[in-house]
């Protein structure tokens, strides 16, 4: 007898023989360089914890702290009994560490972009994207209804053209760039989308969630790293990565984020972030400010990596960050060398369809300054010798 999920089990059963089905791994334990993985300890390659600060003690000082003074939870949107002191103070700290006007912030990076894309553009508009923007900034553009350009991925010409072909067709318009590409790991133009943006008096955004506390001076993030102050007018950034916590972030000129907070769905409809994860991350700045050692390890760490990968005979793709792939075509091979990894103490994901192409699945290694030189090591031994086993390098 048929039911009214049954296509639902037929799709699940095509993912698994297509090798796309994704099976979730367990932690049980914090994050870090090691980690508790179903039971078995194993080095961590997953995650994005750029500089370790997930379990760093003045990060976890800072939410006990805050969870005796004020509690767990806000109990409100922020704009009717939500925003607490630490909220403002938290935006303040990350205006003035990206060097911009001001800041709000919301749940999660992902909440930032849907809501800043349709508070800035509507059906009568166009967004010009990458096309390999990421899933949060596509979700953005859809919920804002305005007609969806793609352009050619980091290619300033093929953005200059389109541009031009649409002039005349829209009311307002916006280019939208993901800073650091998170599958590839390679840097988007900035300095020479701003030049386009700027002769065709277009606001420009950029989403800079692997950019914060990687790249520019001590982990300001890709604006600081093309030298653009005030020149790019929304930065949106996450908590959860680098910064090691929770939320997101936009920064950018004064009256953007005074709009935002007027017409910001999430920021208007869902409750603020929670008090601990809010003390956290202004002790996440704290660090930042104080100094660039962990920025410096984590760049140190991922050359080190990048370079070893390379002359074991991996492709690690265009990255020129510490996103490190490891391309391997197709997604059963990709998983079949994750199985192979964990059975030799490496947690590394495989990720394929439709997080990446179809024929360009990898496992994506996220070096981190938790990373000791010997932790390296091992990761390196391991990949070489799963490398060999599945015909991956001679």
């Amino acid at each position: 007898m048929s039911t009214k999920t049954d296509w639902i089990l037929q799709e699940l059963e095509s993912l698994k023989e297509a090798g796309l089905y994704t099976n979730i791994r367990t932690l049980g334990s914090p994050q870090g360089a090691w980690l508790v993985v179903d039971g078995k300890k194993v080095l961590n390659f997953c995650s994005n914890n750029y500089l370790g600060l997930a379990n760093h003690p003045r990060l976890v000082q800072a939410a006990h702290e805050a969870l005796d003074r004020y509690g767990v939870g806000p109990g409100a949107v922020r704009t009717i009994a939500g925003t607490m002191d630490l909220h403002l103070d938290l935006e303040k700290r990350l205006a003035a560490f990206k060097g911009v006007e001001a800041a709000i912030t919301f749940q999660s990076g992902f909440n930032a972009n849907l809501a800043t894309i349709p508070a800035l553009v509507g059906k009568e508009d166009v967004i010009f994207s990458d096309e390999l923007n990421h899933a949060s900034i596509i979700d953005g553009c859809r919920l804002s209804r305005a007609r969806i350009v793609r352009y050619a991925h980091n290619d300033v010409a093929d953005l200059e053209r389109v541009i031009k072909e649409n002039k005349g067709t829209y009311r307002r318009a916006l280019i939208v760039t993901d800073g650091v590409f998170s599958m590839d790991g390679d840097i988007a133009p900035l300095d020479e989308i701003y030049q386009v943006a700027s002769a065709h008096d277009i606001l420009l955004m950029v989403d800079d969630a692997h950019g914060e506390g990687v790249l520019g001076r001590g982990g300001r993030g890709i604006v600081d790293h093309f030298d653009l102050h005030g020149k790019v007018d929304i930065e949106v950034g996450t908590l959860s990565k680098a910064f090691g916590v929770v939320g997101g972030v936009v920064a950018g000129k004064a009256e953007i984020i005074a709009w935002l907070r007027q017409r910001g769905r999430p920021f208007l409809f869902s409750s603020a972030m929670t008090v601990p994860d809010t003390a956290a991350c202004i002790a996440a700045v704290d660090l930042l400010e104080e100094s660039t050692d962990l920025v410096d390890k984590l760049w140190d760490n991922a050359r080190f990596f990048k370079a070893e990968m390379k002359n074991l005979g991996f492709d690690t793709g265009h990255s020129v960050t510490p996103i490190t792939p490891i391309m391997l075509g197709e997604a059963p091979l990709a998983q079949e060398f994750s199985r192979k990894l964990y059975e030799n103490g490496v947690f590394a994901t495989a990720i394929g369809y439709p997080t990446v192409p179809k024929g360009k699945a990898r496992i994506r290694v996220m070096i981190s300054a938790a990373h000791e030189k010997e932790d390296l090591e091992k990761g390196l031994e391991a990949f070489a010798r799963v490398g060999r086993e599945l015909g991956v390098i001679s």
